[in-house]
């Protein structure tokens, strides 16, 4: 079953909203959607292995699309990642 983490939303034109669970290690990032020229949340990912001290440092970043693709997008191997089938998370 998927994790279900709170989230905060962000002042990013590529990120929604994030979230930390720091018992699991797991950072989440609602990405914002353009579907149609409407923009609004769109796709939750869940990537492993994202330390407290990450979640500090991306929260801290003045530019949270900047950080994510200078730190994290590119970084399989460290923050393996997975999109949230969030129709799992309504039952």
């Amino acid at each position: 079953m998927a994790l279900r983490i709170t989230l905060q939303d962000v002042e990013s034109n590529q990120i929604h909203a994030i979230g930390h669970d720091a018992e699991t290690s797991t950072l989440a990032i609602r990405f914002t959607s353009r579907k149609g020229g409407v923009v609004g949340p769109g796709s939750l990912y869940h990537y492993a292995n994202f330390t407290a001290e990450d979640f500090a440092a991306f929260q801290a970043a003045e530019s949270k699309g900047k950080h994510f693709g200078a730190h994290i997008k590119d970084q399989v191997a460290k923050y393996p990642f997975t999109k949230i089938d969030e129709s799992a998370l309504a039952a």
